[in-house]
């Protein structure tokens, strides 16, 4: 197992809530809000704003709304395949390795943050050799 399907995991939820707000978007259209100026058309003209909102218009034709609609689709299919692949690995992995992965891939921290919440005696050094070594074997 390499370290980059981890990455990749992390690519994968990002491109799933991406892909759904899309989907979301294509559903409902989108609302546009502008304003204009105008004035009173007769004598005396008065310059005014006005407020106007509507939905934009989808300029593609129903065939190509729905060729959009399948592609977005199959991109979150794609990810999320990815995601249950790297959720799998990671139960078979042992619980300490699962909360180092936790801490440093999914929630960021610094090798010394993930040292910290391991607790124990151990150094960031120590947590993120112990991470390569794991990789290194599997």
């Amino acid at each position: 197992m390499s370290k980059k399907i981890l990455w990749d995991y992390i690519d994968a939820c990002e491109l799933i809530k991406e892909t759904e707000e899309d989907i979301r978007r294509m559903r409902k259209g989108e609302t546009v809000h502008d304003k204009v100026s105008g004035s009173n058309p007769e004598f005396p003209y008065q310059a005014q704003n006005f407020s106007i909102s509507g939905v934009a218009e989808r300029r593609m034709g129903n065939a190509e709304l729905e060729r959009e609609r399948q592609l977005l689709h199959q991109r979150k299919e794609n990810a999320e395949k990815i995601r249950l692949k790297v959720e799998k690995i990671m139960e078979r992995a042992p619980a300490r390795m699962q909360r180092i992965i936790r801490f440093k891939i999914l929630q960021r921290m610094t090798w010394g943050e993930v040292a910290a919440h391991m607790g124990g005696k151990c150094t960031g050094e120590s947590v993120r050799k112990e991470f390569d070594r794991f990789f290194e074997k599997n």
